[in-house]
């Protein structure tokens, strides 16, 4: 990275940064894509995304953006990051500058203490992470529910990459309206088991941030019964190839409840008007959840001031942690 400058993203940058992201990633300039990036980096209740950029004289050329999250882990709080945006100028590709700023990013969030970064990075960008001291943890597992034996044959087809937008739909009721009851969010939060491994520190913040903050991805949710604190599935439509898939992003019940998980994971695919419904998780069988071997993410870990890698199976993940980012 001969001749290049590196230094922390401010706020000044977005122009540009927006302008390398349209250039190399093929993002749009609207307000579209604008204000998804705000969503994921400014408003995210973590915190702001910490970020990096490369520089030749004053032209912006490299980016390197860490999502902020927390896990709850017993009774601790466990600060990490998710490896997200990164995008190289066309013209200056193959001078390191991805590595350069990813290593960057490391050396810094080192000395404000982050615990740890993860992803799930696709196959072509899985072994750069690796090199750079990435490790894998493990394949997350995915089990989905056919709504009949023609949406199972459908799913069974449906092998390619799923739509990123949602498909509109009326099912269920609009998140942005669903979730605004920050009481009966609270009680259900304070409700959940104490868990051992990692789980995403829920808050109501953090809910209506993910599936309210951004409302082009049209999230709805399901009740279980009448009123919020009874429970809730929050899903999305999206296009599959020829079938229509229900991502179940979230469930929450009161006490964690496994009758009312499964009662409320079997209504989502009919209520969606879904050929299947999707889940992270292995099968439920309770909710008639069958497992999709070799489906699932792989999801990736690099220690900055942990070093021991949390074992695949005590991470309590969704696919509202793991799907967009």
């Amino acid at each position: 990275m001969r001749g290049l400058a590196v230094r922390q993203y401010t706020a000044s940058d977005e122009p540009a940064v927006l302008g390398l992201l349209q250039t190399s990633l093929g993002w749009l300039a609207d307000e579209h894509h604008t204000a998804f990036f705000r969503w994921k980096h400014r408003d995210n209740p973590f915190g702001p995304s910490p970020a990096w950029v490369a520089l030749d004289g004053e032209r912006l050329v490299g980016l390197r953006v860490l999502l902020r999250w927390e896990f709850e882990s017993g009774d601790d709080v466990v600060r990490a990051a998710r490896a997200v945006d990164t995008a190289t100028d066309p013209a200056y590709q193959g001078r390191g500058i991805f590595s350069a700023l990813t290593l960057h990013a490391i050396d810094d969030l080192s000395r404000e203490g982050l615990h740890f970064i993860f992803n799930t990075p696709n196959d072509q960008s899985r072994p750069g992470y690796l090199k750079m001291g990435w490790q894998v943890v493990g394949r997350l597992p995915v089990s989905a529910r056919p709504r009949s034996p023609t949406a199972m044959a459908r799913m069974a087809r449906a092998r390619t990459a799923a739509d990123l937008w949602s498909t509109p739909t009326g099912a269920g009721l609009d998140a942005c309206d669903a979730l605004t009851d920050e009481r009966a969010l609270d009680g259900l939060l304070a409700s959940q088991p104490r868990v051992d491994g990692l789980r995403t520190r829920r808050t109501p913040a953090f809910i209506r941030w993910r599936y309210t903050g951004f409302p082009p991805l049209a999230y709805r949710v399901l009740l279980r019964g009448t009123r919020l604190e009874e429970g809730f599935a929050v899903f999305r439509l999206r296009r599959r190839g020829q079938a229509l898939e229900a991502v179940v992003a979230d469930v929450l019940v009161p006490d964690g409840d496994r009758r009312a998980t499964a009662a409320v994971l079997r209504a989502v695919p009919r209520a969606a008007g879904a050929d299947y419904a999707i889940r992270l998780g292995g099968g439920a069988p309770a909710a008639g959840y069958l497992p999709l071997p070799r489906q699932g993410p792989v999801l990736t870990w690099r220690g900055v001031t942990e070093q021991v890698q949390p074992p695949l199976g005590s991470w309590r993940l969704t696919l509202g942690d793991v799907e967009l980012f």
